[in-house]
């Protein structure tokens, strides 16, 4: 009786291993076939772009004057002043918008030696325009020759040039991140179809950074927008 029941404990140890060695093959095979299908992707990048105009500048107008005296020099100051304002109002623009900055004052002696100018001083200033109305910006650029008829001396710099902002990007975000995206999945599915395959779920994706820049030199208050995307795919039989 003992040696039925050793043969009956080993036929069932030796279906168990069966069963065992079954089943291990049937997931060792399923986790290849995962790992296969991880490994086949496809890695492609969505491009979208718009033109805009700018809704916003900061127009700043500096000038200098001189001076025999700091006292003279400051009333030159709001002299110039006065006149760059009323020139703003003039052509359409709202007082309320417009601002001054501390002037910039230079003892023109200091370093002169024997070759003093006349005017001790020279003073910089700068009367800041903020807007909305982008075009009517444009169109009065060209006219402040007439401040300089009037006696202002109007300077230019790098430093003080107009800015030209666009503050409505959050509302074309959401658009343009769908339209970068609907750009990647047309260049995977070009890609699975010259490899015989079509694509799967999306593995992986990476919205880049919005830039924004000028048009060009010409017209910077036309503003290029751009956003690139980085999706990852499944390729599927």
């Amino acid at each position: 009786m003992e040696w039925k029941t050793e043969m009956k404990s080993a036929a069932i140890l030796g279906i168990l291993l069966a069963l065992g060695l079954l089943l291990g093959g049937t997931q060792v095979k399923q986790a290849v076939g995962v790992w296969k299908q991880a490994d086949r992707i496809v890695t492609v990048k969505g491009l979208a772009e718009r033109e805009v105009q700018a809704d916003l500048v900061l127009w700043p107008l500096s000038y200098s004057v001189t001076g025999t005296t700091l006292e003279s020099t400051h009333a030159e100051l709001a002299k110039g002043e006065e006149k760059i304002r009323s020139f703003l109002v003039r052509h359409g623009f709202a007082a309320e918008d417009i601002t001054s900055t501390a002037p910039q004052v230079t003892d023109l002696w200091t370093y002169a030696g024997d070759n003093r100018p006349k005017d001790r001083y020279k003073a910089d200033g700068v009367v800041l325009l903020r807007t909305a109305q982008v075009d009517r910006v444009k169109l009065t650029m060209p006219k402040t020759s007439e401040l300089v008829a009037d006696g202002v001396l109007i300077s230019t710099s790098w430093e003080h040039k107009p800015q030209y902002i666009f503050t409505k990007l959050n509302d074309i975000k959401p658009e343009m991140i769908a339209e970068a995206t609907r750009n990647a999945r047309e260049a995977a599915e070009q890609f699975a179809d010259d490899s015989d395959s079509k694509i799967g779920k999306i593995r992986s994706a990476q919205q880049g950074y919005f830039s924004v820049e000028d048009l060009d030199s010409y017209t910077p208050e036309i503003k290029k927008i751009r956003v690139v995307t980085t999706v990852e795919y499944l390729l599927v039989n």
